[in-house]
């Protein structure tokens, strides 16, 4: 069993950066893809990012590409995801995900979630 830890998020002003961690543990020897997922008030959870177990894959959402970045220390069994350039619908509940795979899955595919964090922009 895999539990996952947010953390991170707080209030920021439009604009500003901030960066996330996920601490995993649990996960004994296997891979894991882990991804970033938010959900805002009235709406439902999207995909934000995904890394691979190598680091070497990512993708983004496109409502992120090039303002958000997702990397991972396997070493220390955490990944992160520093976003800059906040705008108000960045506003959310961002959520850490893991599941097995060496490539990144849907984010339906995920089978361990985080509690959630909550990142709120404004002005």
């Amino acid at each position: 069993q895999v539990q996952l830890v947010e953390s991170g998020g707080t209030w920021v002003q439009t604009g500003g950066s901030l960066r996330l961690s996920c601490e995993a543990s649990g996960g004994g020897k296997r891979s894991y893809a882990m991804a970033w997922s938010r959900q805002a008030p009235g709406k439902e959870r999207e995909f934000v990012a995904g890394i691979s177990y190598s680091g070497r894959l990512t993708r983004y959402a496109d409502s992120v590409k090039g303002r958000f970045t997702i990397s991972r220390d396997n070493a220390k069994n955490t990944m992160y995801l520093e976003m800059n350039s906040l705008k108000p619908e960045d506003t959310a509940v961002y959520y850490c995900a893991a599941t097995p795979s060496s490539l990144i899955p849907r984010i339906s595919e995920y089978d361990y979630w985080g509690q959630g964090t909550q990142v709120t922009v404004s002005s």
